[in-house]
Parts: C-alpha cells; structure tokens; sequence
C-alpha cells in the first residue's frame, strides 16, 4: 500500500489542507506550533478509530469541540488516497459529527475507480452504523459486471464499517485496508522506556515506545537471524566503535542488551551506552522488521541522537521506503533535512490561524539554491524557507477540498 495523497478538514489546526502526490519517504518541517503533531495525530486517530471507535478516538482528544478547528462547527473529515496491493487507486473517506454530545461516523466510505473515467465501485458505503457493501467484489473491473449491495446495520453509529465487516472473507477489501491500518506503527518512542531490561515475554514488533527491544531482538536472534544479522551489520556501518550486540538472558530471567565496543574487552550493559546507541539499534530493529509495517509515523526521530548520525538514519528510512513501507517523518534537524530530496520535504506554515502545506519542490528559489549546490537543511537553517514572498507555482492547501 501506499498513501499518494491526503486531505483534512476541520481539525485541529487544519481547516483544509491537501498533501498530494505523495512519495514513499515523507518529512515533514516547520516551526514549534505549526501542526506537525497534529498532522500525525491524524493517523493515530484512523487507528484508534478502528481499533476502538470515533466516539473513543474523539474522547481521547478531549472531545469534539476540542478536536474540531477553532471557529468551525465542523464535521470532521479526512479522506485517504492510496494505491492497493494490486495497483488500483482506493479512496478512504471518513467524516465524523456529533449526534446528541457524542461523536458519531457521519459518512464512511470506501471505492475504487474503474479506470481513469469510470464510475467508481463503493464497496463500503455507511452513515451512522447503517449502510451498504457489495457482495460480488470478485467481479470487479470485469467488462459489463454490475454491483451487488446489500443493507447492513451496526449496533453503534460510531463504530466503524471497516472494524465490522473486515472481519470476514468475503468483503476482501475492506478486510485488506482494515488490516493495513491495523499495521501502522505510529512511533511514541521513549528512550527511557527503551533503556531498562525488558521482562521475559514474546514480542515479534518493536511497540510504539520501545519498551520491548531487548524480546524483539531475541526474537529475531532466535527465529530470523538472517535479519538480525542485518540489523548488527547496519549498526557496525553506522554507529562508529560499535562491532556486536547480543542479547543475554539474566538470573532473574529479564533479558538484557550487551554492546561490544571495539576498544574494550566486556561488553557494555545498554544502561551504560550512549542514548544514541540505544535508539539507534531500536529504530534498526523497526526497520528490518521481517514483516515490515506498511506505514512507519515518526516525530523527531533526532533526539538523543548525535548530528552526525542524521544522515545515516535517512539513508535507513529510504531504504525501507525502497523495499516497498512507507515512511513519515517530522523533524527539526537540519542535519536529517540535508539527507532528503527537496521533493520529499513539505512545509507546514500558520496563517490567520490556521496550518497550510507546501511542498520545497514548488518554489523556484529553492530549486534554484539546490541545484546551485545548497543542501535543503542548510537552507532551512538559514530562514530560507521563511523568506517572505517566496514565490510557490502551486499552494497546495489553498481551497484543498476533500472530495
């Protein structure tokens, strides 16, 4: 899967906002309160949506009025274009509202387009737990096939369609995006919580804040040492001194991470390596997960991790993005910036209040600076992003409509 465009609507801090044409490697830059946390809350929110419910994932947000943006009275929307396992452009668009102080699913739905022109198939078509999906998917995209739709109702009108029908086998598509979201790592990584030794347990996926690196680890020592041995190769490449890493069981049962530096005889205990060190392998045993996450969400991914450092984890992330996941990242490092393409680089900017996106590539200034020889964090170490009247050919967020 891979998301090529999205669009947002009345929440938070964005009005209307298109991202469109998106690449597989996505970052994400702007000042302090400009919204790149709440561009990726917006990710989180489709999963807990579905996981749990709207009315769970808008509670969570401190409600409706809260979530929704300042001065409008909604609904909420976001729609999701992506490109499916087998090459067609699916829409995913939900709208969110209120009935009664609760938030409920407005409008959800789900439809590929039969060709450039055709009219599109709705495979899932539901507003407030009633609704329709078809039956016949399997003759999709066949010459003269008609669709089959069928009346359905939920017991709650803030629970998902995907979360329902996803559950069985003939509504493929809906089960095949409902599991892709389900797969999404949105990182709350902490490297406090990354540090201790785990408890003895069974992890096959680094969690969200990284609390399990030391059981996933042994899981891929024991069952995928193919892949751990790529994950201790690319720590050898990109942490300087660093030449093994093992992971020992204790006498209490806990495992523990053991790092070799070169230099010395014993093996360093992860309390007592660097912060960097420890996040640095954690992200490498996210990357070379042997079932990768389709999607990877990433805030700044530079903490605790030395400058220098930057360029080697971009070169990670674009090597994941080139083995087919899909990765946004958010970041206020230079550093990080001067690894990627100016394509890959949107720009979040506050105006009147509200979040607008632009994408580096659209400015002929930047452009022009990038083929002279600049690096993009360097030009956006020197406020050249923030020029004022820096011409841009398009605006993306300018009258950007869900649609």
């Amino acid at each position: 899967m891979q998301i090529e465009s999205l669009a947002i609507k009345n929440y938070r801090c964005f009005r209307e906002i298109e991202l469109n044409n998106l690449h597989r490697f996505t970052i994400v830059v702007g000042a302090n309160g400009s919204g790149k946390s709440y561009l990726f809350d917006v990710f989180s929110f489709l999963k807990d949506s579905l996981t749990q419910n709207v009315a769970t994932a808008v509670a969570r947000r401190g409600g409706y009025r809260e979530l929704v943006s300042r001065g409008q009275v909604g609904p909420i929307e976001i729609l999701v274009k992506f490109r499916e396992s087998g090459g067609r452009l699916a829409t995913y668009r939900l709208i969110v509202n209120q009935n009664g102080g609760r938030a409920v699913v407005e409008r959800e739905l789900l439809s590929y387009r039969r060709g450039q022109y055709g009219k599109p198939w709705h495979f899932v078509d539901f507003s407030r737990g009633e609704g329709q999906a078809i039956t016949n998917e399997s003759e999709y995209g066949s010459e003269g096939a008609v669709e089959q739709k069928v009346e359905y109702k939920l017991d709650d009108p803030s629970t998902l369609a995907l979360k329902g029908l996803g559950q069985f086998r003939e509504f493929k598509v809906a089960s095949d995006f409902r599991s892709l979201i389900e797969k999404w790592h949105i990182s709350d990584f902490h490297i406090a919580d990354a540090r201790p030794s785990a408890e003895v347990g069974y992890a096959e996926h680094l969690s969200t804040r990284g609390d399990n690196v030391a059981v996933v680890a042994q899981y891929l020592y024991e069952n995928h040492p193919q892949q751990f041995k790529k994950v201790l190769r690319a720590m050898r490449q990109r942490i300087p001194g660093v030449s093994d890493v093992e992971v020992k069981p204790t006498e209490d049962g806990r495992l523990v991470l053991r790092f070799q530096d070169g230099s010395f005889r014993d093996p360093f205990i992860a309390r007592y390596v660097s912060d960097g060190t420890v996040k640095m392998f954690a992200y490498l045993v996210l990357l070379y997960d042997p079932n990768p996450h389709p999607l990877l969400v990433v805030e700044e991914p530079e903490n605790q991790l030395y400058p220098a450092l930057m360029r080697e984890l971009v070169e990670e992330f674009h090597e994941y993005a080139r083995r087919g996941g899909q990765v946004f990242v958010a970041t206020h490092s230079p550093d990080f910036l001067n690894g990627a393409e100016l394509d890959e680089i949107r720009w979040l900017v506050k105006e009147d209040g509200f979040t607008k996106v632009r994408r580096a590539s659209e400015s002929e200034l930047l452009q022009a600076l990038i083929h002279e020889g600049d690096l993009p964090g360097s030009l956006w170490r020197q406020g050249v992003f923030d020029l004022p009247g820096l011409l841009w050919r398009h605006e993306e967020a300018e009258g950007a409509q869900p649609h």
